[in-house]
């Protein structure tokens, strides 16, 4: 495969930035250079492209504007969701439920306070597709939960959580129930205003978007403790100069994002089955969370007798681009976190792959795909 034909299917990880993103961010890296708290003329020029950004980012999950803090990314918004709740409670404790498949920033935040004692943690375990078993996690908030925090679909398999359902219950037993929505932002439809949803983290540059913003949505009347100190941007919530280009594009990227869902979700979930249909034909091969529902552009299959990481390699040699896991464990080298919550055995676990395809992604190029993929495990397995 030649350099020009090079595959991308690691959407989860990140995605290209949008050729109508970039037009949008151009000016604000040019011309309008103004900082959005100055009063004079070109500040309030900034201000009004921030102003804008705000609404694009709160249509595509439902909210209004003033609900929408910007942050550096997905991993400061689950930070300042989860340090924010700890700190807002003092003297008291927190309590705070979340579940054994959730991305590193909510479960690094969490195991942080409990190893300084600064709250409790419990854990909900999933079921062999991924799913929250509802009943532990009723059981689990009986012991004063103050906070849940629960993702909405998974980096790894994709399975869908009945979130709303969680916040139901959540919010039934007196907790404030925040969701990580990275990978279901732009991809399913969301609206917190029809959801007892007091949080909500997302990021750009998973919806075509550029990287380094993200925003957390803060309920009307839901309290926070600032974690960054300084000036008084966020409606004071974080402090500092907002990234005002980035801030644009990733305004842009959301109303793209929530114009395109339908028929996004369309035509990467007929990628995704004929992908899942090839690869049913492949001896060895198990595809992962099929019992639950999934993301559309989401497959976790494991190839059983190779090893995951290999595998990627000579994939990558061919030119197509995939992944063992979430790109912020890649270093590891360890068997996803996720396929172990859901009873995967770990020689399985280490087999592993995933596709995630995007909105770029051709018929074409699924069928490339899996040719090759055979041809590769033909020689890994002599």
């Amino acid at each position: 495969m030649n350099p020009n034909e090079d595959i991308y299917l690691d959407h989860n990880a990140t995605t290209p930035v949008d050729p109508e993103v970039l037009e949008a961010m151009l000016p604000y890296l040019k011309d309008v250079f103004g900082n959005p708290s100055s009063i004079h003329a070109p500040g309030r020029q900034a201000r009004r492209g921030l102003n804008i950004a705000r609404e694009q980012t709160a249509l595509i999950i439902g909210a209004n504007p003033e609900e929408i803090t910007f942050t550096s990314g997905a991993t400061e918004a689950n930070n300042m969701a989860i340090l924010g709740h700890q700190q807002a409670l003092l003297p008291k404790r927190a309590h705070i439920l979340t579940s054994t498949i959730e991305h590193y920033s909510v479960l690094n935040p969490v195991a942080h306070l409990d190893r300084s004692g600064l709250a409790d943690v419990s854990y909900a375990v999933v079921d062999r597709t991924g799913i929250i078993n509802l009943d532990q996690f009723t059981s689990a908030l009986q012991n004063r939960v103050t906070l849940v925090s629960v993702m909405a679909a998974n980096n790894d398999v994709g399975t869908i959580q009945p979130f709303a359902e969680l916040a139901d219950i959540a919010v039934l037993n007196g907790a404030v129930f925040h969701s990580d929505a990275v990978q279901a932002v732009g991809k399913v439809p969301l609206d917190v205003s029809r959801f007892p949803i007091h949080m909500l983290s997302f990021s750009a540059h998973k919806i075509y978007g550029p990287k380094g913003v993200g925003a957390l949505y803060v309920k009307r009347g839901t309290y926070i403790a600032p974690i960054v100190f300084g000036g008084h941007q966020e409606s004071r919530k974080r402090a500092g100069t907002e990234s005002l280009a980035n801030i644009v594009g990733f305004g842009k990227a959301c109303e793209l994002a929530y114009n395109r869902l339908a028929a996004d979700s369309a035509a990467i979930g007929a990628l995704k089955d004929e992908l899942e249909n090839r690869l049913r034909n492949i001896s060895g091969v198990t595809i992962h969370g099929t019992a639950a529902p999934r993301l559309a552009g989401t497959t976790n299959a494991s190839f059983a007798g190779i090893e995951g990481e290999a595998l990627l390699m000579a994939m990558d040699l061919r030119g197509i681009s995939i992944a063992t896991g979430s790109a912020c464990n890649s270093e590891t080298n360890a068997p996803s976190h996720v396929l172990r919550a859901m009873g995967v055995p770990t020689s399985l676990a280490r087999s592993t792959i995933r596709f995630s395809i995007g909105r770029t992604n051709t018929l074409k190029e699924i069928r490339q795909v899996v040719e090759i993929l055979i041809s590769i495990l033909d020689h890994l397995r002599q």
